[in-house]
């Protein structure tokens, strides 16, 4: 046998070596990962009951959730997951509902957006604020898009006090301004880039968008009426009761 062909020989051996132990440690790999690489879960950690909720407002006052309807007494309330009109068809919260609740800060910034609005002779009103995370994995039972509906896995701005779903009301004669759409409406139509409305219509969206965003609020893109007011990420998932919050809120 030739020298060059003794040469071609063994590299040609060196590759199938290479190739084999490549191989297995790729499977290898495979095999250990999936122990090591931590599973999301179902269900995050929340805060449920009324022990849980005092630790955590004694540690930071800001995450102390604020009785709207205490805050701003003249803020106008269509609760509709305490009715029965709503995409569920049904009341999602005790029918006695009366108040909804936000963060301290969030609180802060809303009444200062309704008193600018007062002097424009226009108000606020709130389709929903607070919504307990028991009711976010219902909703998500029924509706799979996240475009419309928070996946339980990373809980709702809802769920940690921080968004709100909210419109404008005309003080004077008492109705809604006109947002070409309804609330919870899982259409093109209700997404802020929807152009194909009135001038009217369209002026009134960037309306709320633009009182709501000064005061540091952010929209959501797809739905009109849906303003969050900081980073999500940094608050916990509460799952407390409306009659919890109701014993333990206070007015700031």
């Amino acid at each position: 046998m030739s020298k060059s062909n003794l040469l071609k020989m063994k590299y040609n051996t060196y590759l199938i070596i290479l190739g084999v132990f490549t191989y297995s440690i790729f499977m290898f790999s495979c095999s250990i990962l999936p122990n090591i690489v931590p599973k999301k879960t179902s269900t995050p950690v929340t805060i449920s009951t009324k022990k849980q909720y005092v630790t955590l407002i004694s540690k930071d006052s800001n995450e102390q959730m604020v009785n709207i309807l205490s805050k701003i007494p003249n803020i106008q309330l269509d609760l509709r997951y305490a009715t029965t009109n709503n995409f569920m068809k049904k009341a999602m919260y005790p029918t006695t509902t009366n108040t909804t609740f936000l963060k301290l800060p969030a609180a802060n910034a809303l009444l200062n957006i309704q008193k600018e609005l007062n002097k424009k002779k226009l108000g606020l009103k709130i389709f929903d604020a607070y919504r307990p995370y028991f009711v976010t994995k219902q909703f998500w039972k029924l509706v799979h898009d996240e475009r419309y509906v928070a996946n339980p896995i990373k809980g709702s701005g809802h769920n940690k006090g921080i968004a709100i779903d909210v419109t404008l009301i005309n003080l004077t004669i008492h109705e809604e301004l006109n947002m070409g759409t309804g609330f919870d409406n899982f259409t093109d139509s209700a997404h802020h880039n929807f152009t194909a409305f009135s001038t009217t219509i369209l002026n009134n969206r960037l309306l709320l968008k633009t009182i709501m965003e000064k005061y540091g609020f952010k929209k959501f893109n797809t739905e009109w009426w849906h303003y969050s007011f900081d980073d999500s990420e940094q608050h916990p998932i509460l799952n407390v009761s409306f009659t919890t919050l109701n014993q333990l809120t206070q007015y700031y």
